[in-house]
């Protein structure tokens, strides 16, 4: 079988390469956000912004997940499930940097066990709990097979991207080399040399 999955919010992020698996679906909500540039440079919206941009996010979001787990139908979002949502990837990115814990996680998801010859976690519930418990489902499976501490957020601080770092040894901190990493590595070299001369006068 090929797996065609399509994570719509990653993709649109230069230099950004899904996470595998179930794993991509965690990346792609958290890269739902904005790119967070004024105008004219902004290229990115918030797909959480309104109904009609995180409807059609969670249609392919549930899509590409399912072909990673099985038949899963996506929740009706209603305009009030879109605050808890963006509260819920504010909570999420908060965990990949390690600043926050699942404490404030806690009872956000319901997972069943859904009936076949081996187990299976379903997310249960509606609207925004449904993707809570989608998410949370995947974070698990990662940290249980290890691809959790590949999720990363670029080290940038104005890029909101969670890129998954494919590096040998895990060592990746820019979600882009060439858009984050090099523009940064330049501001402190220059920042070094400033700092030199001041020094030596």
């Amino acid at each position: 079988m090929t797996i065609t999955t399509q994570w719509a919010a990653t993709e649109r992020i230069e230099g950004l390469v899904p996470a595998p698996g179930g794993l991509g679906f965690v990346q792609d909500f958290l890269n739902t956000c904005s790119d967070g540039i004024p105008a004219p440079r902004h290229r990115h919206d918030d797909l959480l912004a309104d109904l009609a941009s995180a409807r059609k996010w969670l249609a392919g979001a549930v899509s590409s997940l399912a072909e990673h787990r099985g038949p899963l139908t996506a929740p009706r979002l209603t305009a009030e499930d879109l605050d808890p949502l963006v509260a819920l990837r504010r909570q999420l990115r908060g965990l990949v940097v390690g600043e926050t814990t699942v404490d404030g996680l806690a009872g956000a998801a319901v997972v069943e066990v859904a009936p076949g010859p081996s187990f299976a976690l379903r997310p249960a519930g509606d609207g925004w709990r449904w993707i809570a418990a989608a998410a949370l489902a995947e974070c698990f499976l990662a940290q249980e097979n290890g691809t959790w501490r590949r999720l990363k957020a670029c080290r940038n601080p104005v890029c909101p991207a969670t890129f998954y770092d494919h590096t040998r040894n895990n060592n990746g901190v820019w979600h882009s080399v060439r858009s984050c990493g090099n523009p940064a590595n330049l501001r402190a070299s220059r920042a070094r040399k400033r700092a030199a001369e001041g020094i030596d006068s």
